[in-house]
């Protein structure tokens, strides 16, 4: 592949990862709020050295029930000492198997919730800064979150959906509304290819507008994920 690079959010359940190993340049592992469990974080953690993926947390609203794609009213403290554990958890394994923490990306609602809000961006950089000494963050363009993390000297790493539908906000189209997600190997790569060389997005309303991208996830439970990530490798 070329200098394109490529996440996928890892350690949910699928048991996918092998397969998907190859072609990536980062993961972010789910560490127990939305999914995970510590057998599934140490067997991510092994592939991902074996194939020199760059590893990162995946933390969550502590909602497994609804794998922490529903926005929760919690109280700040509560949320932080979440927060905190997940990312013990992964960092206990990564010490332990020799590994290093790359960056930290949140997850679903709350990844949604601290883009646009600026209080629960700042509960959430609260809790992370601990860990974030050398550790970037993953965020979307334009966020509250990227903002406020850049302003405390957090390194920011934009990132892009290759296959989810863009608003004329930079917002995610809800994941119930129609196309909210795609499948078609080359419309997805027209995606990251406009996003790369012309810095636009094409949206729903058929707008391009502005946006910036360091990496691109491509969500592992997308049902082409594999044929799509060869396309790109073939033709990027």
């Amino acid at each position: 592949m070329s200098d394109i690079k490529i996440n996928c959010d890892l350690g949910e359940g699928l048991d996918n990862e092998a397969l998907l190993m190859p072609y990536i340049s980062s993961c972010s592992i789910a560490c127990g709020g939305h999914a995970g469990s510590i057998d599934i974080m140490e067997k991510v953690i092994v592939l991902a050295q074996r194939h020199q993926v760059l590893i990162g947390a995946h933390p969550s609203y502590p909602d497994r029930e609804n794998f922490g794609r529903r926005s929760l009213q919690i109280e700040e403290e509560v949320l932080v000492t979440s927060i905190r554990q997940q990312l013990s958890s992964l960092s206990d394994i990564l010490i332990e198997k020799g590994a290093s923490l790359h960056h930290i990306k949140a997850h679903g609602a709350l990844y949604n919730d601290m883009a646009k809000d600026a209080e629960i961006a700042a509960v959430f950089l609260k809790a992370i800064s601990p860990f974030t000494e050398s550790v970037a963050l993953y965020a979307p363009f334009g966020s509250e979150v990227a903002k406020m993390a850049g302003n405390s000297g957090i390194q920011v790493v934009y990132e892009a959906f290759a296959d989810r539908s863009y608003t004329d906000a930079l917002s995610l189209l809800p994941r119930n509304a129609e196309n909210a997600v795609l499948t078609d190997k080359i419309q997805i790569r027209n995606r990251v290819l406009d996003i790369c060389r012309e810095g636009v997005v094409l949206t729903v309303a058929g707008h391009y507008v502005p946006i910036k991208a360091d990496t691109f996830c491509l969500h592992g439970d997308n049902p082409n994920v594999i044929e799509i990530l060869q396309y790109l490798a073939e033709t990027t």
